[in-house]
């Protein structure tokens, strides 16, 4: 199948995982993700009979991509990527970093298990991973667009069933939409909706949603809303709803929890919608486990002992060295790098810039001239990775050269509150290929401290009142520090006070979600069209507001014209020119100190499942990609050949 046609795909609001070394094998993968969506929704399903609507325009068919067709004809059996007869039996377990204590993954409050949005909720629609946005409905079975694009109305399918046998139907979907952007939801979901004005019950097969503006793409990502059972919740306390589980309609339910260590998830044999075309093939396994661990060190350990079944490994160390033993050389472990085209996004050391200590740009550009990647790339990292140079890396959204044509004209009316070299040259990610040029970017970083007005005395920083320059870098996980020590030496060759720290995942996410940091690891991933969720990210309005993923605290008014030039961007250029914008803002301001990734996800596996690897998928997660299409060949692990493709570490060793 080609995709040869650009489109917009968004990236919806996501639960934050911990970053690891690359942005693309973050250890809680399997964290509550729905990545979202859309530029092209689609109007899904089999038409059944339904009620005309009336001053309604366009209607999607069963499937629509604005500015290419779509992948798949309206009667498609089943996505390319999958095995339409794969076995459906069978157990898999996974292991995710971290704890949980809460079940419910919509609030604010607790950190929510593994599964429980994803493999408990259906949504109106699901997108296929092969293809740049394209939608297909799951339950929803039609959408129409008004003309003048304020409203749309979405047509449930009349099989769509919860898991106590009632009905879906559009009061339930008005209760979802109302709780999700009520007080007791996470605020996320309230600013990702912000131009939603409400959803209205048409009759019990249609629900109307009205905007508060024409947006180009906001009647698609109301399609990554998750139904909930209005009966079953009316009368409950939402924000406090966290150790029962949430009735849905997805396929599975939960089998066993033990709080904090493992939960277990039992497929439903009653599963409504396992026979459309969105679901042939996957969702294979009888039973779906989790298993919990603090370390990942440990948890490697545990795999290769048989506590369960596939390693996402985040390590390239551990990558490097650590796949090795008899079970490897007998092929009952394989490992391989499997490759995707997802935007790389950006993962950095981000200042919080809520404290007067990184308040100024000529700071935090001398803080980002000491981080020397490429001498963590040769010695730590075993070359496998390449540098973030963008908020959009490895994607054509990225900012490059000086900006001209329909990106200049975005900037110019901004040039008073821009620094001016962004007019003038591209800006470039502090590169040292050898020692010389590194003690360069040293010497350039003390110039930049000393015109912010910070002096060494006695081999301190201090600022004109006498108080040092000291801060703490704040970690997750243990095997991070490895990775900020050469960082910290080259800080405190500047005089700067550093201090690094590991602390529990519960209290990380919490100083998280108050931003009670100096400085963390964070990880923006973006989609191949990136819209409302920039809000949430970058936005004046989510710098200050408890929970949000805005984590340097950007407050610009700039930024938010950019932000709002990419969500009312007309077309895929208007949408690239828009981003490219916005990318040379925030890279000019120096919030973060960029970090790496790379473009495969890296997979180890006991040799007991199979997966459809011709064609793969394009735009995937590596968890959701093994939890809902991988199926059980064998209930034992097999003997075989060795498998270990592992092209990133050809000619890759530390020095």
């Amino acid at each position: 199948m080609s995709n040869k046609h650009p489109t917009r795909l968004r990236s919806g609001p996501v639960d934050r995982a911990e970053p690891s070394e690359s942005p693309d094998g973050r250890p809680n993968l399997l964290l509550p993700d729905r990545r979202a969506f859309l530029r092209q929704v689609a109007g899904i399903g089999g038409l059944v009979a339904g009620m005309a609507m009336p001053g309604l325009g366009r209607a999607a068919g069963f499937a629509e991509a604005l500015g290419y067709d779509p992948g798949y004809p309206v009667d498609f059996p089943h996505f390319d990527y999958v095995n339409a007869d794969a076995p459906r039996e069978g157990s898999l377990t996974l292991s995710v970093f971290g704890t949980f204590d809460s079940l419910n993954p919509f609030v604010l409050k607790g950190l929510s298990a593994a599964g429980s949005n994803t493999l408990l909720f259906d949504t109106l629609v699901v997108r296929a991973w092969d293809e740049p946005f394209s939608v297909y409905g799951l339950i929803a079975d039609r959408l129409e667009l008004a003309e003048d694009g304020l409203s749309a109305t979405f047509r449930i399918n009349r099989e769509a069933r919860f898991v106590d046998g009632r009905p879906v139907t559009a009061r339930d979907v008005v209760f979802s939409f109302e709780t999700l952007v009520g007080e007791a939801a996470h605020p996320r979901y309230r600013y990702y909706w912000a131009d939603v004005a409400g959803a209205t019950e048409v009759d019990p097969l249609h629900v109307r949603f009205d905007f508060r503006r024409a947006n180009p793409e906001l009647h698609m990502i109301i399609g990554e809303l998750p139904v909930f059972s209005r009966d079953a919740l009316v009368n409950v306390d939402f924000a406090e709803q966290s150790r029962t589980p949430l009735p849905g309609s997805g396929p599975y339910v939960i089998e066993a929890i033990n709080f904090g260590r493992d939960i277990r998830y039992r497929r439903r044999d009653d599963y409504w919608a396992k026979d459309l075309g969105v679901n042939r093939g996957q969702h294979n396994f009888r039973t779906l486990g989790f298993k919990y661990y603090k370390d990942e060190t440990v948890a490697l350990e545990a795999f290769k002992a048989g506590e369960f079944d596939v390693f996402h490994e985040t390590n390239s160390k551990r990558w490097a060295r650590a796949y090795h033993g008899k079970p490897f050389d007998e092929g009952r472990i394989r490992r391989r790098e499997i490759p995707h085209d997802n935007n790389a996004g950006m993962q950095g050391f981000a200042m919080n810039t809520r404290r007067s200590l990184f308040a100024d740009r000529r700071v935090r550009r001398a803080l980002n001239l000491a981080f020397d990647f490429h001498w963590s790339n040769v010695h730590l990292f075993y070359g496998q990775y390449s540098r973030c140079d963008s908020y959009f890396a490895n994607s054509e959204l990225a900012a490059r050269d000086i900006p001209e044509g329909a990106e200049l004209d975005l900037l110019a009316p901004h040039r008073d509150r821009l620094p001016p070299e962004l007019f003038e040259q591209a800006h470039v990610v502090p590169f040292a290929p050898t020692p010389e040029i590194q003690r360069q970017h040293l010497v350039q970083a003390q110039q930049l401290l000393a015109q912010a007005g910070w002096g060494l005395e006695d081999g301190k920083l201090r600022n004109a009142d006498g108080e040092p320059f000291a801060f703490e870098i704040m970690l997750a996980q243990r095997g991070f520090e490895r990775i900020v020590a050469p960082f910290a030496y080259n800080l405190r060759r500047l005089g700067i006070d550093v201090s690094y720290r590991t602390i529990d995942v519960a209290l990380y996410q919490r100083r998280m979600n108050r931003f009670e940091f100096d400085m963390t690891v964070v990880s923006y991933g973006q989609s191949q069209s990136p819209g409302n969720e920039l809000r949430e990210m970058f936005g004046s309005e989510s710098a200050h507001r408890e929970g949000s993923r805005n984590y340097s605290g950007v407050d610009d008014p700039v930024v938010d014209a950019m932000i709002e030039a990419v969500i009312y961007a007309e077309d895929r250029e208007a949408l690239v020119t828009a981003c490219r914008a916005l990318d040379r803002v925030l890279m000019w301001n120096e919030y973060l100190v960029p970090n790496w990734y790379i473009g495969a996800h890296r997979l180890a596996w006991w040799n007991r499942f199979g997966y459809h690897d011709e064609p793969l998928p394009r735009y995937f997660s590596g968890a959701e990609w093994v939890m809902q299409t991988w199926w059980e060949t064998h209930a034992e692990p097999q003997p075989g050949p060795v498998v270990n493709d592992v092209s990133s570490l050809n000619g890759g060793s530390p020095s």
